[in-house]
């Protein structure tokens, strides 16, 4: 059967081998699964959802009740006071640089405690200049790097004695370095330490595909304010498009103003038909995110039988549903990302190849065919050309759909070395 897939009968048994070593690694991520699924279950009958909310406004969007009850939800899974979620953010970087240009005004310093931030808010921040970033308004940026992979403490608390910081970022995800991903345990660690030093700093996380992967959120462990994409956890594959931000009410409130327009904040803005995609990919998105984190303990369980070096191993707590091959070999990870793409349901006939990339300084090959373009839920795979040549693998809807991948993949890099 799989045979006729293109997948090679050793590539099937050594797949199937790996995946018979993992039931429990598969049952601590069935058991995140059904807390996350009920509290989502649990809000909706709170906020008791009816059809009616399902319904679109266009234009101004004046009186949309399907989007305030949708916001409402979003904020009661994510331990939040408040939440916007609109399809008017058109990715969840565009998110984060308003909720920045909202929180900080000039004169203020932004200071990133997990390292440099991901590629594509540098011109956002001003480390790569552009006259529209904060920098060019006059807003500072400092940055403490993490040490073995958790927060400088010593270097934290004595940046915080010496001056006023108005908002400390911290992305859990590791983006495209090689570090590894924040837990919310060390999260929570560091916000507490935090708070005994300023506790009026607004701390803002990135948050982006780290949701459901745990049963806690940052704003439920004292982060002030969180950020996300729709096309990645919370949007379960069915969010066309959009992302939020959770938190404190009155920062909401800041960020809708900024968002739309002083006066007016979250009171316009039409859902345009995104009430149902929104709330039904909130309700698939416990599941969805299961079958992510399956597919990635598989490919870190079968690429580490191949020889290759894995982050995380298959057994360790994970923070995201990303899964970083590294393969120190630039062919090697173009031929993955070829193989991925070619067991994708859309455009599995395309060949990705690198190509420069809007934000991003290296060239960049990316696997992703998705039936919304760039979701990183739906399976994916890409990564810069530069050294050691890491391959982040993320998503996938379904476990079954992404252990096929993962055999077709590694056939292809079977068949070529």
């Amino acid at each position: 059967m799989f045979e006729n897939f293109g997948i090679d009968s050793d590539c099937l048994e050594l797949v199937n081998t790996c995946e018979k070593k993992l039931d429990e690694e598969f049952k601590k991520i069935d058991e995140v699964c059904e807390v996350n699924s009920l509290k989502v279950l649990k809000a909706f009958n709170k906020y008791q959802l009816s059809e009616v909310h399902l319904s679109s406004t266009t234009g101004y969007g004046y009186n949309d009740i399907g989007r305030d009850v949708c916001e409402k939800i979003f904020a009661e899974v994510l331990g939040s006071e408040d939440a916007l979620v609109r399809n008017q953010f058109i990715s969840g970087s565009h998110a984060l640089n308003v909720t920045l240009f909202a929180l900080l005004r000039p004169g203020d310093t932004l200071l990133s405690i997990s390292g440099l931030p991901y590629d594509t808010l540098h011109e956002v921040i001003g480390i790569k200049e552009n006259s529209s970033s904060l920098k060019s308004f006059g807003i500072n940026y400092e940055q403490i790097d993490l040490i073995d992979n958790d927060f400088d403490y010593e270097k934290i608390g004595s940046v915080l004695k010496a001056k006023k910081i108005k908002v400390i970022e911290i992305q859990r995800s590791k983006g495209y370095s090689t570090r590894k991903s924040l837990t919310i345990d060390k999260v929570a660690k560091i916000i507490s330490f935090i708070r005994e030093l300023d506790k009026d700093v607004i701390i803002m996380v990135d948050n982006c595909y780290c949701e459901m992967v745990s049963t806690v959120e940052p704003t439920s462990v004292g982060a002030d304010i969180m950020v996300g994409s729709l096309i990645k956890n919370l949007g379960g594959g069915l969010a066309p498009n959009g992302a939020y931000v959770a938190g404190r009410h009155d920062l909401i409130e800041l960020v809708a103003e900024r968002l739309t327009l002083p006066g007016e904040g979250r009171e316009v803005g039409p859902s345009l038909g995104a009430n149902k995609s929104f709330l039904q990919g909130l309700f698939f998105a416990p599941s969805v995110v299961a079958s992510s984190l399956k597919t990635a303990v598989l490919t870190s369980c079968v690429l580490a039988e191949l020889g290759y070096d894995v982050e995380p191993k298959c057994d360790e707590e994970r923070a995201d549903i990303v899964q970083n091959i590294i393969f120190h070999d630039r062919d090697m990870l173009i031929k993955y990302c070829q193989g991925i793409q070619a067991a994708s349901p859309v455009d599995s006939s395309a060949k990705p190849i690198p190509g420069d990339m809007p934000g991003y300084d290296d060239q960049v090959i990316m696997a992703a065919g998705a039936f919304t373009q760039g979701s990183s839920i739906e399976l994916s795979c890409d990564g810069p050309l530069r050294e050691p040549y890491i391959a982040y693998q993320q998503g996938s809807l379904m476990y079954p759909y992404g252990k096929i991948a993962i055999m077709k993949a590694i056939t292809l890099l079977k068949q070529n070395y």
